[in-house]
This record gives C-alpha cells, sequence and structure tokens, in this order.
C-alpha cells in the first residue's frame, strides 16, 4: 500500500490552482502604515506530481497585498522554472542552475522580486508574481545562491553565498544597494557540509558548518546525509576585499542548523551567533519526514532548540548553550538590528516529537530571559512571522508582524496581523483558499516597487 507522504498532506497539502482574488474581508482595523506585499513562498507541487523529497517540490509564491488599511487583493502563482515542466537538473553538460524548485524563499533587492532556492539561480518575478526567468546578476553570479542572503540595513549591500559539495565549496558574493555584483571570493578551509543559512555582523561574516555532508548515495535526490565523521564548525570571515584569506574556522558541538535568528559583535568583540539546532536524532526524525519515511517525527523539524554561541576571536574559545526548550523554528528579527545586538527576537513554535504541544508565535526578550507566546488554537499552523517595524519609531520591538495561518477545521487560511510588542491580535485578513504551510518571505513596501503593477 502506497502512504501518502507528510509533505502532501495536512497542513502541506498542496493548493491546486492559481487564483487572483480582489476586496478581501478584514477583521479588524489594518494599519494603514502596512502598504505594500506580503510575500511567502513554499513548495508546492503540482497535482499529480509526488517528489522524492518535500524540498524538491515546486515552488509557489503568495502575494497579499495591503494598501491604506484594505487587503486589496490576494494571488498565487507557481515559479515557472524548467523543474515545474519537469526538466531534469543533471544534463550531459553538468548540472543546469535554472531547473529550479525555487520553492525556499521570496526577496526584494535592487527592486527586483527574486525566489530563492540554494541549490540554482534565483528567479525574477514581477510585481504580480508572474515569472520573468532565471537571474544571474548580468552574467558575474555563475554559481548556485543560498536561499538566505542578508541585506545589510545600514550599507544596503545583499550579501550572499553559494555552497557546493564539490570545490569550491563555499563562495561568497557582495551586492551593492543598486543590485550590481561587486564582490565575489572562494573561503578557504569550507568543506562539502550542508551550509543552509549564515549571519554578517557589521565587521564579519558567519558561516555554519554543521554534521550535514554531502552523500552521493542518499536516494531521495537531495543528497545529503548526517555523518559523524564531519567536524562541526563556525567559520569567521572579516568583512572587506581581502577578508577571505583571513577567515578562521572554530570546533562546535555536533548538530545541524538550518536558520540563523541573528549575530553581532558584543561590547567585549566577541561574536554572539544564534538559531534552532537540531541534534543527530532530531535530524534523523526530522529527514525521515523530509522523505517521507518511517520513525519520523510528527514535524517537519524534531528537537530544535535555540542554541547560543559565544566566540571569543582573541582567545579562540567558543562557549556554547542551548537557551530554551521549546522546539521552534523559521526565527525572524527586527532586520533593522541585522548585524547588530538585539534584544528582541521571534520564531514559530512547534508540537513536540511526539506530538505534544501546540503551535504558536513566540518571543523572546533577551534581555530579561522572557519567553511570550501567542497560541494560534487547534488544527491552526502559523507560517514565518515577518516583523515590519512601524513608521517613525526608535523602540525594536514597535512593529508588527505578519504570519500567514493554515486552518485544517476551516478549510481556510488568514492573515494575521500581530502586535510585534505584545502579541496581541490586531487584524485578521481572510484569504480565498487555505494556503499550505510553507517556508519563507518578505514585506515588500511599496517604496521598493516604484511604477509596479497593482
Amino acid at each position: 500500500m502506497t502512504t501518502t507522504p507528510p509533505y502532501l498532506t495536512g497542513h502541506y497539502t498542496p493548493v491546486a490552482e492559481e487564483v487572483s482574488v480582489c476586496g478581501l474581508t478584514v477583521e479588524g482595523t489594518l494599519p494603514p502604515e502596512l502598504t505594500g506585499r506580503l510575500l511567502r513562498n513554499g513548495h508546492n507541487p503540482k497535482p499529480g506530481v509526488t517528489p522524492t523529497h518535500w524540498f524538491k517540490g515546486s515552488g509557489m509564491v503568495h502575494g497579499i497585498r495591503l494598501r491604506d488599511g484594505r487587503a486589496e487583493w490576494y494571488r498565487n502563482r507557481w515559479v515557472h522554472t524548467p523543474a515545474l515542466d519537469g526538466a531534469p537538473y543533471m544534463t550531459e553538460n553538468g548540472p543546469d542552475l535554472t531547473v529550479s524548485a525555487a520553492g525556499t524563499h521570496v526577496i526584494e533587492h535592487g527592486g527586483r522580486l527574486l525566489a530563492l532556492c540554494e541549490a540554482n539561480l534565483p528567479f525574477e518575478l514581477t510585481a504580480d508574481l508572474d515569472t520573468v526567468g532565471a537571474y544571474d546578476f548580468d552574467g558575474k553570479l555563475r554559481t548556485a545562491m543560498t536561499a538566505h542572503p542578508k541585506e545589510d540595513p545600514v550599507t544596503g549591500e545583499l550579501h550572499f553565498f553559494a555552497s557546493s559539495p564539490f570545490p569550491p565549496f563555499l563562495t561568497y558574493y557582495v551586492v551593492d544597494a543598486k543590485g550590481a555584483l561587486t564582490h565575489s571570493a572562494e573561503v578557504p578551509g569550507a568543506t562539502a557540509s550542508l551550509k543552509h543559512d549564515f549571519a554578517i555582523t557589521r565587521r564579519h561574516v558567519v558561516f555554519v558548518e554543521g554534521n550535514v555532508t554531502f552523500d552521493h548515495a542518499e536516494s531521495s535526490g537531495i543528497p545529503y546525509s548526517w555523518s559523524d565523521e564531519q567536524p562541526s564548525r563556525i567559520g569567521i570571515m572579516p568583512r572587506g576585499e581581502d577578508g577571505a584569506r583571513h577567515t578562521r574556522w572554530f570546533s562546535i558541538e555536533p548538530g545541524n542548523m538550518l536558520h540563523v535568528s541573528n549575530a553581532y559583535e558584543d561590547d567585549q568583540g566577541r561574536i554572539v551567533l544564534e538559531g534552532p539546532t537540531v541534534d543527530r536524532e532530531g535530524f534523523r526524525l526530522s529527514w525521515n519526514w523530509w522523505v517521507g519515511a518511517p520513525e519520523r517525527g510528527s514535524e517537519p523539524v524534531s528537537r530544535s532548540y535555540t542554541r547560543r554561541w559565544i566566540l571569543d576571536l582573541t582567545a579562540g574559545t567558543v562557549d556554547e548553550q542551548i537557551i530554551d526548550d521549546l522546539p521552534v523554528e523559521f526565527p525572524t528579527v527586527n532586520e533593522d538590528y541585522l548585524g547588530s545586538e538585539h534584544r528582541y527576537q521571534y520564531a514559530i513554535s512547534f508540537p513536540d516529537e511526539k506530538g505534544f504541544g501546540g503551535y504558536g508565535v513566540v518571543k523572546y526578550d533577551r534581555t530579561t530571559g522572557a519567553r511570550r507566546i501567542h497560541q494560534i488554537g487547534d488544527a491552526r499552523m502559523p507560517g514565518e512571522a515577518v516583523f515590519v517595524p512601524a513608521a517613525g519609531t526608535a523602540r525594536e520591538d514597535d512593529g508588527y508582524l505578519l504570519t500567514v495561518v493554515s486552518d485544517l477545521k476551516q478549510n481556510a487560511s488568514q492573515l494575521l496581523v500581530l502586535d510585534a510588542a505584545g502579541l496581541d491580535r490586531i487584524a485578521t485578513v481572510h484569504l480565498p483558499h487555505r494556503v499550505s504551510a510553507g517556508l519563507h518571505g518578505s514585506w515588500i513596501p511599496d517604496s521598493t516597487l516604484e511604477g509596479s503593477a497593482g
């Protein structure tokens, strides 16, 4: 008997069609300053397609247009890459970087919307979410691009990397505020370890290599697996033209990290890095969910707990500890503080590996150690909570959290707008159909897409 994999059922059941609906119903009051688009990406294979791994499902971007206190439209579109029509990634000439699921993230930089998947080139979208095509920064990008670039809030530069199972294992890039690729460098000392996310500080770039590394024998189509022989390390590279050759690697405890919360230099010059991590058993349970294998966790992430590393570059030491025992993923911050010391960070809480506990939006106060949870409700699952700062504020948590909720009981979805300070609900926007649980997204203010349609 064939069993439907978990990434095609429940909250993750794919949306079967593309729609456009205007004039959405709003409960509560949308702040007028929320004028722009919330875009969110996720894996959503076409009807009749069963990918061999959750991450191989074709990307679908969902967009919600807010303006002057109204919810003007919702639309969803597959990212129309060659992979959507079944084209092979591997060819007789090697990998085709345009054959992308394009289903991990969607960002804006330099006035362009880019759908991202770490094994491929980015794909450009219009403001109405139609696919323009693969984008290679005017021919200067000849590798894949991480799905988790970082835009420096001070310089406006976009920092990103390419991770490869073959040399060069790690290449670092900088794109200026206008969208021109200005710098690239191979990072020495890197390995074939899977590098999904990274961090920047004011003065450094921070790479993380965990115990998950290239494995040509892995049959799911995503050729990585846990290896006790793969060293777990953090790489610290000074920012600047000559930084790569000064990269230093620091050994850390075994584990794997998918997503960074933030990193910064503290008042002693040490580098502080935080993010959810899994141990060997957590990765096994998570991977088995991603491929639909037996002995899997109840959720796509299991035993995922927030960890803090403090790296003393002078002493050459690393102090690390798990700072919370709540299973969480999809960490976010007020991105005005990206690379600087922040007080508040947010995440999505999940039931544990046996299914106990509920979903919620979590706020951490790193000064007091307090943790607050907005419980979403029975059979309701929130997506990544995107922080949008309030206008004209100097307080770090003065803003809004936007999260798309999958509601199985009503077979519906809503955009939930929370006050980022107290996690109180401000408004609910009712969407025309249930949106499958996805991955990452961005708030795109109108000011960044001048002259755009819609």
